[in-house]
């Protein structure tokens, strides 16, 4: 039988490209997480490894039966009797990479893995351009988690701005809804934190997303502020920064049950479709 309320954790990092290095911090994060009672603790989006260079990557990533940082992590897991979500770390996928998350139960067992399902193609006005399309491989199927803690939807960073992927995972059940970020700094100071409660008040669940934060070694600035948010849109804990660091939170479930009576949206959604109407734009002359 599964508790009504435990205390759940994001762990801040700035992944830099010795992943040896990366995954001494995470270990080093979910042991104390687990000594400050966290019984869930979740790391960011890649992180045994942020690298914007294609060749430094692949030199870098091996498969999941091999990646060092995720052996070391269940056995985190294992030694601590705690739930740990990998946020996300890159592993050979064929001729490509798959950016994949992790569910570890207290065993150290791998209970689910999620391909992140929407790949970040964008030419920022700041002039920054991302093609991860370019390396990554998108995954096909969303995951809903059943663990001894909650059901626990996984989703990856860029995921969080595709509304109809949480909704999905709230109607399979999903009470706690995850997306660890490697957010850029740009677009997280317009957008991280009501994407974060939009969708956690859209769903009626617990939103837990751990983000990397800071100036890495590759160049990039990511805007940390992992955050963990209420099922009614409140902030419970926010790093307040982009410095790495731990933040805890406790979990009531009861919560969720109680904003989807509130709030039954679950339950009244309908299939439609969309008429264009009108007169078309005539050609310019």
């Amino acid at each position: 039988m599964r508790e009504a309320r435990f205390t759940a954790a994001c762990i801040q990092m700035r992944s830099g490209r010795d992943p040896g290095a990366n995954r001494d911090a995470a270990v080093a994060g979910v042991r104390d997480a687990a000594a400050r009672g966290a019984a869930y603790v979740q790391t960011p989006e890649m992180t045994s490894l942020v690298e914007r260079s294609r060749e430094r990557l692949f030199a870098n990533v091996t498969t999941e039966d091999r990646d060092p940082t995720l052996a070391a992590l269940r056995e985190a897991a294992r030694e601590t009797s705690t739930v740990v979500q990998v946020g996300s770390i890159a592993v050979r996928s064929g001729d490509k990479i798959a950016n994949r998350a992790y569910l570890i139960d207290a065993e150290g067992a791998i209970v689910a893995a999620y391909d992140k399902l929407h790949l970040f193609d964008v030419d920022l006005p700041s002039g920054e351009r991302w093609r991860e399309s370019a390396t990554y491989t998108a995954g096909a199927c969303a995951v809903a988690a059943e663990t001894s803690l909650a059901t626990i939807g996984l989703t990856i960073c860029y995921d969080i701005r595709f509304p109809g992927l949480y909704r999905a995972l709230a109607e399979a059940g999903a009470e706690v809804l995850t997306a660890p970020a490697c957010f850029t700094r740009q677009t997280g100071a317009a957008h991280w934190h009501v994407l974060q409660r939009a969708r956690a008040i859209e769903t009626g669940a617990f939103v837990i997303s751990a983000a990397q934060g800071g100036v890495h070694e590759d160049g990039r600035e990511t805007f940390g502020h992992s955050l963990i948010v209420d099922p009614w849109g409140r902030i419970l804990a926010d790093a307040g920064g982009d410095e790495p660091g731990l933040i805890l939170a406790e979990i009531d479930l009861a919560q969720v049950a109680d904003a989807r009576a509130r709030i039954p949206s679950l339950k009244h959604g309908r299939a439609f479709t969309v008429e264009r109407v009108g007169r078309p734009v005539e050609a310019a002359q």
